[in-house]
């Protein structure tokens, strides 16, 4: 069957359930090219729409990993799409003939599918149908990304075409997200390409059941089992990368691109990653005192020989301690300076005693000032009352209490015998009429002034009262007078 007058179908290749395809030979360029025909969908009014849309996105790729058009057209009412002849098996061929791949084998699908699959999102298409029957393997083992015949441009939402409250797609291989309902994106197309390479190393999809609704309930719910339990061989990180290619939430996992750079580079092998070269050391400042000790620090091992371990000076501090003791104070402000920093609540404390403390002794300072101004004298210079009492007045006659004088009795009232006077006793300074100044009375006198003042006082006391005793022995000679005369 000739199409398009250069077509020549020789035989089906697969068939879906919009198209079948067959391999044919263009007789215009000499090549051998894969043409699919739309089938009679007499019921699904929509299907030569989404022949057209496949047609359309996947003519607007042009990359390695991803099966290329290159012609589109219309033959006897049926819809044809010629598209690049992929010489090899699909991943689902594959599985059903050896059940599952090796790591490295997968390894390397992976990252082909997820460079075709960042192509796509570039050019905001999502292919939605990502699973082993839509991933083809060449001659060479190179994957392409075929069947664009779901996809949908991410600035027109409505050229996917979807009936509202239908789910499009192979239910082993969707997204949660897609499960209920939502609009599929790029990381929709990640999660699928996640539950493809988990079937090619463990020989069944992450999650089975009796009925595609089951399996929906499981994409949303359930966790999959890790591969290495269930017998599969395989660095754990690549377990771990592949566990967050199927995690629940879109924007927790990885996006083509990333994911396409992680497997081509080999991170899935879990090799430690070579840390960064060491930064060379300043040279440091020589002196004639250090040339000898330079000169005996071995150089570095030849590569392949174990030479001694090296070490590395730790950095100083600015302030170093001299003979002299000048830094010393730097390093005890520096000290003091970071305590305060450190510990404000200590310093706080600290200063709040301080403070405490001082405002105690300034109260008992200005206490004993008020005791001591209690006793001094008025502003008119006049004697408290504890000096004026104990001073007599020197021209007062003394008093028969005071001067101990009497009348006569055995000899009757006479010149002689009259009364007389003791001579009072002398009269210290401090019994004048203007009183002395003393420690007590001086203004703004301190409590041993006051103290001394005391004891002075006192010792008058003392001293009158051993007057006072001595005064009757003084007047017996005067008594026996008459009797001298007598005789």
């Amino acid at each position: 069957m000739l199409i398009a007058g250069r077509y020549q179908l020789h035989d089906p290749i697969g068939r879906g359930a919009m198209g079948e395809v067959w391999r044919a030979y263009d007789e215009t360029l000499g090549r051998a090219v894969a043409v699919k025909l739309l089938l009679n969908q007499g019921a699904d009014a929509t299907a030569a729409s989404r022949f057209r849309l496949e047609a359309q996105t996947a003519g607007r790729l042009n990359h390695p990993n991803v099966v290329g058009v290159l012609d589109f057209g219309e033959q006897e009412d049926r819809l044809y799409l010629v598209m690049e002849l992929v010489d090899g098996d699909s991943l689902a061929r594959l599985l059903a003939d050896s059940g599952t791949l090796p790591a490295e084998r997968v390894a390397r699908i992976a990252a082909e599918a997820a460079a075709g699959l960042a192509a796509a999102h570039r050019q905001g298409i999502v292919h939605r149908d990502i699973k082993p029957a839509n991933l083809l393997l060449d001659a060479h083992g190179t994957c392409k990304i075929g069947d664009f015949g779901i996809a949908r441009f991410l600035d027109d939402p409505g050229a996917a075409l979807t009936a509202t409250g239908h789910i499009v797609g192979t239910s082993l291989y969707i997204a949660p997200e897609r499960a209920l309902g939502e609009t599929a994106g790029p990381a929709s197309d990640v999660y699928s390409l996640g539950c493809v390479l988990y079937q090619l190393l463990t020989g069944r999809p992450p999650f089975e059941a009796d009925s595609a609704v089951g399996i929906l309930h499981q994409h949303l719910d359930a966790a999959p089992v890790p591969p290495r339990e269930l017998g599969a061989v395989l660095p754990p990180a690549f377990e771990n990368f592949l566990l967050g290619l199927l995690d629940k939430q879109p924007q927790d996992r990885p996006t083509a691109e990333q994911a396409a750079e992680w497997f081509a580079a080999g991170s899935w092998q879990g090799h430690a990653e070579p840390l960064p070269a060491a930064a060379p050391m300043a040279a440091p400042m020589t002196s004639p005192m250090a040339a000898p000790a330079a000169a005996s620090v071995p150089g570095p091992a030849p590569m392949g020989e174990t030479g001694p371990p090296t070490t590395y000076k730790l950095p100083t501090a600015t302030g170093t301690r001299s003979r002299s003791g000048g830094t010393r104070g730097v390093q005890r402000s520096g000290g003091v300076r970071a305590f305060v920093t450190s510990r404000p609540r200590v310093v706080a404390a600290v200063a709040g005693a301080a403070l405490f403390v001082a405002a105690v002794f300034l109260g008992m300072a200005l206490f004993s000032s008020e005791e001591s101004a209690a006793e001094t004298p008025g502003p008119s210079g006049s004697p408290t009352s504890s000096s004026s009492t104990s001073s007599a007045s020197p021209s007062a006659p003394a008093t028969d209490s005071d001067t101990g004088t009497g009348t006569g009795t055995d000899s009757g009232t006479g010149a002689d015998s009259g009364t007389g006077s003791v001579p009072a006793p002398e009269q210290t300074p401090s019994a004048a009429g203007t009183p002395a100044t003393t420690p007590e009375t001086a203004p703004g006198g301190s409590p041993a002034q006051t103290e001394t003042a005391k004891e002075e006082r006192e010792k008058e006391r003392k001293a009158r009262e051993r007057q006072d005793e001595n005064e009757p022995d003084e007047e017996e000679p005067d008594e026996e007078e008459p009797d001298e005369n007598e005789a």
